[in-house]
């Protein structure tokens, strides 16, 4: 490939992706007010204890496809082998068609083991995406594999807006099939039932959005399959791997995919599980405040943190097949100049979205979830996670960043360390302190910033990469300060006026945007051939020419 356009073709995917990873999370947001409406804080509490084991079952089993088999194929598309890349998908799909359906009879069966009573038919309605999500990883995989993003971006924004209608649509149905009526009884063993189905109806919209997907990425799978086969039969390849060979080698890259992405992920059930039995057995706190209070945390202030982090996942997976093709052909500088580069444009991003989330937390809360009895706390816990939003999106790509180039085992091995040292923490904030949902709060940032050290570490060591400092991470800071500054008085100073947080948090945030950007260019911490490389970047060029920030 020749020229700058191509060679940062892999910054564009991840624009793409991330495009559709911030819609489909924007959807996600947006339905998750009105469920919370029809199921409660508790039924909210419920789906998410449920989803949390459902989440890690799925990591080990399916979640891990995509990111591993596009590193895979890539390497074979890189030596031009179309009949073996073509062989890995086969093998692939038949991989996770067994492993899928094991984990589903497990997850469904063993639900009443790993959640409480009340939440185990919600982890029953979830267990049988799991089979479905396996095929549909496979497919994402072999299309990010070719460096085409478009296909699983769009398989994504459907997925969520057909997550978002069942979700809500079953919710109701199901607590008025069940329940005989929607109305609310005051008896607490009947607020329960109604929660718990009510929190069934929204796993049943999980499994069907996974569903929309699968037949969306299977019928542009058919439509590609004749030039697939066309480009298989003029491959002559002399070495054609056996599937036996094909079989050990998807192993030796999946499991250690999947053992660091469900370690990595294992913090989310983990603090869950703690912080569930510790409140309510030893320190014999409410059930529905327990509950209640982890769903504003995961159900609302985590979900809010993860909408920026969506860049950062799509960069992940759009540089695996980039790295792992570098890698294979020995051209490690090259290699750690897509690093450097993925991460600056990241953290162009994060550090301003991180920023902007501390300093309109409860605007930006009030926006999505809009309940004046949990609003307070909500904002709180999200004002304390925004620091974490840096964190997570400096390593879920140097995460990929050690799958793709090989260290596949040092993701697990960090991700474990990072584990221990926040559980040894939080254990004992939830035992000797009154600080609760804090407290899980604390190992989540505390979490998150372990493993973004230790994984730049392990960079370092592994390929001697060494990540600019001044442009990445100390201009995009003092510009989001100014930026956040402004945001803030430009907040306040409408709402006094007008009295209302929707009208005042949106310019805040536009005429934040706006100056950040101004300001980021001014200093010199972003360059005209990088803004040209991003998505839409000949607009950006012409904007930031038009304004005179460029010359």
């Amino acid at each position: 490939m020749n020229g700058g356009k191509k060679r940062d073709s892999f910054i564009l995917q991840a624009g793409i992706l991330a495009a559709a990873g911030f819609i489909s999370r924007i959807i996600g947001l947006l339905y998750v007010s009105p469920v919370t409406r029809i199921i409660g804080h508790v039924g909210l509490g419920y789906y998410q204890s449920a989803y949390n084991y459902y989440a890690i079952v799925l990591m080990i089993s399916s979640y891990s496809i995509p990111s591993a088999i596009s590193k895979v194929i890539a390497q074979k598309l890189s030596l031009r082998e179309y009949r073996n890349a073509h062989r890995v998908f086969i093998c692939a799909m038949y991989y996770v068609l067994g492993v899928g359906l094991v984990a589903s009879l497990l997850l469904f069966f063993g639900a009443g083991h790993l959640v409480p009573e009340s939440a185990a038919p919600v982890l029953q309605v979830l267990a049988p995406t799991i089979f479905v999500y396996g095929v549909l990883g496979v497919l994402r995989g072999y299309f990010q594999a070719h460096k085409s993003m478009v296909q699983t971006s769009v398989s994504q924004i459907l997925e969520q807006i057909v997550n978002a209608a069942v979700s809500i649509g079953a919710a109701y149905g199901f607590i008025v099939w069940f329940m005989g009526t929607y109305e609310k009884s005051s008896e607490a063993a009947e607020q329960t039932r109604r929660a718990v189905y009510g929190a069934m109806g929204s796993a049943l919209g999980t499994g069907a959005g996974v569903l929309a997907a699968l037949l969306f990425m299977a019928a542009v799978y058919a439509l590609n399959r004749p030039m697939i086969q066309r480009r298989i039969e003029r491959d002559h390849t002399r070495h054609v791997d056996s599937y036996r060979e094909i079989s050990v080698m998807i192993l030796q890259v999946v499991l250690p995919f999947i053992m660091s992405t469900a370690v990595y992920n294992l913090s989310s059930s983990l603090n869950n599980k703690l912080y569930t039995d510790i409140m309510i057995k030893f320190r014999h706190a409410a059930e529905d405040l327990v509950v209640g209070d982890y769903g504003l945390f995961n159900g609302e202030a985590m979900k809010i943190s993860n909408i920026p982090i969506a860049f950062s996942s799509a960069m992940a997976a759009a540089i695996i097949p980039t790295v792992s093709q570098l890698v294979a052909r020995k051209e490690l500088a090259d290699a750690r100049d897509k690093m450097a580069q993925a991460v600056k444009t990241i953290m162009l991003i994060s550090i301003p979205s991180a920023v902007g989330l501390f300093v309109l937390a409860k605007p930006v809360t009030w926006l999505l979830f809009p309940d004046e009895a949990t609003i307070e706390l909500a904002a709180k816990i999200l004002m304390a996670l925004a620091v974490s939003v840096i964190f997570y999106a400096l390593s879920t790509l140097s995460n990929s960043i050690l799958q793709g180039v090989g260290r596949v085992n040092t993701p697990i091995v960090n991700a474990a360390i990072a584990l221990l040292i926040q559980t040894a923490v939080m254990v004992p904030l939830l035992f000797f302190t009154d600080l609760g949902i804090y407290g899980v709060v604390i190992a989540t940032i505390l979490y998150s910033g372990l493993m973004c050290v230790l994984n730049q570490l392990s960079l370092r060591k592994a390929l001697g990469y060494r990540q600019e400092i001044m442009n990445t991470f100390i201009v995009p800071f003092i510009a989001s300060a100014f930026m956040g500054a402004i945001a803030w008085v430009i907040y306040e100073s409408l709402l006094i006026l007008t009295g209302s947080i929707v009208v005042s948090v949106l310019p805040a945030i536009a005429v934040g945007a706006v100056v950040y950007f101004a300001l980021v260019i001014l200093f010199k911490g972003v360059t005209e051939e990088e803004l040209r490389a991003m998505p839409k970047g000949h607009l950006l060029v012409r904007a930031a020419r038009k304004c005179g920030l460029l010359r």
